[in-house]
């Protein structure tokens, strides 16, 4: 179209009798020219726009432009090849043109501001959303948190009050205790629900006996139940029982599901364990675990957001009882992870049945680790390094560690610790306990620093993390810097004085 329109412009000039000929044919050329233009950007920004959007009952209107717009182009290319224009028409047509770009470009910028608002609204419904999802979490947590606090507190008063005879002091002590476990249960199910959301938490398989987790899980909460005077039972039919699974994800899942089932069930109810296998393959397993109680039940509308994070029942019943209402959530989170499915099955005032139904790889009988008898673990004369910033904390584990026999020296910060290591006669201390997050120099620097120490035997010292960075990525963060093994605060005494006994162990 342009090169027959350069050609036809060459011929008028060659005939042109005065230059106002020319400028008309000018006038027509171009403007002809721009709304081919135009109708090539109108094209384009309707397409982004029915991109941005749902406009199919506006696909005729939008339709209706380009029609014209051609109908348009066609009219000033026959004038322009075919017609005799004078100044007024060539004026009309060039003019046309360009109101025609002005108000394509002024839709354009339109929707711009349109689309940009838009993204404005929704960054502004989404911080609106976070606020109030914060202050929905600061409520929960507020009230969680504080029932627990309210009785380490009360009975700490208690304990150190005058005239407190022995025994009820002893039993202001197991409450306080109970009281702790409650709080630090609260704290794990916020930190685990956040990892598991932010995609943090992986599987990690290991061989293990399904039956034996089952029974295990039954076991850890048999006490309390009949405690309350629950009937419990667990039931295992399993022929294939060792399987490649996260033993501790899935003990965790059978756990909350469990104490669910307890806190909601009165007193003389009852709750069953059971775990069956179904029809699969010689290298797969299928299995099918349920958690029935005869307890409170819950409404059909509540169902819906059982797994929802923070989401509890708002009865008079339910109020009572102290929970986050992030087990179930986390339970759902675990399954979903495993690729497998839980359904519920309630009825208020009939009780509530959970299905777990999960696929593993069927492997070989292996070995797992051992109970938790620590009764006779002593490490007397063992002399170790406790580094550790707060004086609290410092006193808590030398304490425990004293009683357990260990002869113990003390640093307050990572440079301390590895001055006091390289100082010392080689072999002088037998172990370093090592917290992460110190001033002057982190616990992670400082284990890479006694390991690049020139003698062996100093760079050789066995080093634990002993650390409220808890996680399994935190774990791996410790190996890395060189260190030998990790415990988790708060300390649970059991799981601590068995590492230690396993590092000892394998660092000789």
């Amino acid at each position: 179209m342009l090169l027959l329109s350069g050609i036809q412009l060459i011929l008028i000039v060659g005939r042109c009798e005065c230059m106002d000929n020319l400028l008309i044919y000018l006038m027509v050329y171009a403007g002809s020219i721009l709304m081919a233009y135009n109708i090539y950007r109108y094209i384009r920004f309707s397409g982004r726009v029915r991109r941005h959007g749902n406009w199919d009952r506006e696909g005729r209107i939008f339709r209706i432009p380009i029609l014209m717009l051609i109908l348009f182009l066609i009219g000033y290319l026959i004038v322009a090849l075919f017609g005799e224009p004078d100044l007024i028409i060539g004026g009309i047509l060039f003019g046309g043109s360009v109101f025609v770009f002005v108000m394509v470009l002024l839709i354009e910028r339109t929707a711009d501001r349109i689309q940009e608002n838009e993204r404005l609204e929704a960054k502004l419904t989404a911080t609106e959303e976070a606020s109030k999802a914060k202050s929905f979490f600061l409520f929960n947590m507020s009230h969680d948190i504080r029932t627990p606090l309210n009785a380490i507190i009360g009975y700490t008063t208690l304990a150190n009050g005058d005239g407190v005879t022995l025994e009820q002091k002893t039993g202001y002590l197991t409450k306080i205790e109970t009281a702790g476990h409650q709080l630090l249960d609260i704290v794990n199910d916020v930190l685990e629900m956040s990892r598991i959301e932010n995609g943090k938490i992986d599987l990690e398989p290991v061989c293990m006996d399904l039956a034996a987790c089952v029974q295990e899980a039954g076991d850890l909460v048999r006490n309390q139940l009949e405690g309350k005077k629950i009937r419990f039972s667990v039931e295992c039919d399993i022929a294939h029982t060792w399987v490649m699974c996260d033993k501790h994800l899935l003990t965790r899942a059978l756990m909350n599901l469990l104490c669910n089932a307890g806190k909601f069930t009165q007193e003389g109810g009852s709750v069953a364990l059971y775990a069956g296998e179904l029809p699969g393959s010689r290298e797969t397993g299928r299995y099918e675990i349920r958690v029935r109680d005869t307890g409170i039940g819950m409404s059909p509308e509540f169902v819906g957001n059982l797994f929802t994070p923070f989401e509890r029942e708002r009865t008079s019943t339910v109020s009572r009882i102290q929970g986050t209402g992030l087990g179930m959530a986390i339970t759902k989170n675990i399954i979903d992870m495993m690729q497998g499915t839980i359904e519920v099955e309630t009825e208020q005032n009939k009780g509530t049945e959970f299905v777990i139904r999960l696929e593993f790889p069927v492997t070989d009988p292996g070995e797992e680790a051992g109970g938790d008898d620590t009764a006779g673990i002593r490490f007397d004369g063992v002399r170790a390094l406790l580094v550790e910033d707060n004086a609290v904390n410092m006193e808590i584990a030398r304490l425990l560690l004293e009683q357990a026999g260990f002869v113990i020296e003390t640093a307050e910060n990572g440079q301390t610790a590895v001055d006091m290591v390289t100082g010392a006669v080689p072999g002088y201390y037998d172990l370093v306990l090592m917290d992460i997050q110190m001033p002057v120099m982190d616990g992670y620097t400082a284990a890479r620093e006694i390991r690049s120490l020139p003698d062996p035997f100093r760079a050789g010292v066995p080093i634990i993390a002993m650390t409220a960075n808890a996680f399994q990525d935190d774990i791996q963060a410790a190996e890395k810097a060189g260190m030998n093994g990790h415990i988790a605060k708060p300390l649970d005494v059991a799981v601590m004085l068995r590492t230690l006994q396993t590092v000892l162990d394998t660092e000789g």
